[in-house]
């Protein structure tokens, strides 16, 4: 009998090997990107002190759509608020999701927007 292929649990055990290398610090936080069907969230963490440094998503920029477009907005809005922040390099956790699409296009526009990573 065939198993049922359960998306949720197969990227709950991505982000867990994925945190287990990575674990953000004051002087270079953790890039955190969550992806859902309508919206692309990032924010900067520092995990010494369990505090969010800087956030944006594609609910704060009212962009509307929900492409890589959009997710290169995020990137490029996180990267000015790391940089209001005081911070210049980021750890990226990519939550258990493939780099690709939307993921890729938020951390490929926060490098060429300043941030080193």
């Amino acid at each position: 009998m065939l198993k049922q292929f359960d998306r949720k649990a197969a990227r709950a055990r991505r982000h867990r090997r994925v945190r287990v290398k990575v674990a953000g610090t004051g002087d270079r936080p953790r890039l955190s990107v969550y992806r859902s069907l309508h919206h692309v969230y990032a924010q900067l963490i520092d995990d010494e002190t369990g505090r969010t440094v800087a956030a944006a998503s594609t609910t704060q920029l009212k962009t509307g759509k929900n492409d890589t477009e959009a997710a290169a907005a995020v990137g490029r809005s996180i990267a000015e608020n790391a940089k209001a922040a005081g911070v210049t390099a980021v750890v990226f956790d990519r939550g258990g999701f493939l780099y690709h699409g939307r993921v890729k296009a938020l951390a490929e526009a926060a490098r060429e927007a300043g941030l080193e990573f």
